[in-house]
């Protein structure tokens, strides 16, 4: 009995011996398969505009392999975007195709032998096919905490429907627009005074930033989680433009504050007087002064104090019928406009 007890000992251990050697050679082949922190990952950045730009110097600031940058067509007379202006100035390889729908742009990708692409400030469609040529795919910044505001215009969207918060996702492209799965997202506050050019350059752009680069350390650990967006809790609206950047003082004084919020600094907010589309820009909300809305209260050096449902807008910038920018006082008294004059409403 000795003999046999000693055997099942011997005969366990080797068991063991042979276990413990298995899971060394699995944790060995894991790790031989996870990229390090530290991977040189070649990089492909596809964008445009001081977006696209501090995207990329970010990435070469960290050391990053870059190897090619690709944004939009330089045209004649112009200057190189921002972006390739940046790439050009690294000494790196730049792409700028009329269309990534063709077979020259794909194979084009598949040349960079790239492993990731971050797509920064994409306007134009870029087919799954070449989304997919890298070898951990693409990421793709929105300024929206999506599915909400999907499209084009989704920062004025945010303000003009007073939301009080916002974001920024980074999403990974499919077919629909802005529909893809979101592999990070970021929040932060409308603030009641902030207009488009104070939320995209004082608060989404350093996030968006900040999470593109973040995208990155992911791809190189092999962390890029997904979420399918649930499509029937968000939104798509088009450009904020022609209808939706209508001003009628008629409305309640929060809707028209918003829309001006929203077009400032462009395309800016149209309000008619005499006839004549006025640009609407720098403004402020003021306490409700009982006139009739559409009545202008005070000029004075501030701006023109417009009663609106509700409270009065305070507008301080314009934009005149020939293109000018100035001071609404200024533009009030070349218009002839006095205390009691009224903005139209009908073209609303």
């Amino acid at each position: 009995m000795g003999n046999v007890a000693e055997l099942l000992k011997i005969n366990e251990e080797i068991k063991a011996s042979q276990l413990w050697r298995e899971l060394n050679r699995l944790e060995t082949n894991l790790a031989e398969q996870e990229p390090s922190e530290d991977e040189d990952m070649r990089i492909v950045i596809v964008g445009q505009q001081a977006f696209g730009a501090a995207v990329l110097q970010r990435l070469l600031d960290r050391g990053e392999n870059v190897v090619a940058v690709c944004g939009n067509p330089t045209k004649p007379g112009q200057a190189d975007d921002p972006l390739i202006s940046t790439a050009r100035n690294h000494g790196l390889e730049v792409y700028q195709p009329n269309s990534w729908k063709t077979p020259a742009a794909l194979e084009k990708m598949k040349s960079f032998q790239a492993d990731f692409c971050l797509m920064a400030y994409v306007t134009k469609y870029f087919p799954p096919e070449v989304a997919n040529t890298p070898k951990y795919g693409s990421a793709c910044f929105h300024p929206s905490l999506l599915p909400l505001h999907r499209g084009p215009s989704a920062i004025s969207w945010a303000i003009a429907m007073g939301r009080e918060t916002t974001g920024v996702t980074i999403f990974e492209p499919t077919e629909g627009l802005d529909e893809g799965p979101i592999i990070i997202q970021k929040i932060c506050e409308i603030a009641a005074d902030d207009t488009l050019g104070d939320l995209y350059s004082k608060k989404l752009f350093p996030m968006g930033v900040d999470a593109m680069v973040e995208c990155v350390d992911l791809a190189k650990t092999r962390q890029l989680s997904k979420q399918e967006q649930d499509l029937s809790r968000g939104s798509y609206e088009s450009w904020f433009r022609k209808d939706a950047v209508l001003v009628d003082f008629t409305r309640g004084v929060d809707s028209v504050y918003n829309i001006i919020r929203a077009a400032n600094p462009t395309p800016g907010a149209d309000a008619s007087y005499n006839g004549c589309t006025i640009k609407l820009y720098d403004s402020r909300k003021i306490a409700d002064k009982g006139r009739e809305p559409g009545e202008v209260v005070d000029i004075n050096d501030e701006g023109v104090l417009v009663q609106a449902q509700g409270g009065c807008i305070l507008v301080k910038r314009v934009g005149s019928p020939d293109g000018k920018r100035l001071r609404a006082s200024k533009w009030a008294s070349e218009a002839g406009m006095e205390v009691g004059s009224t903005f139209d409403s009908s073209h609303v």
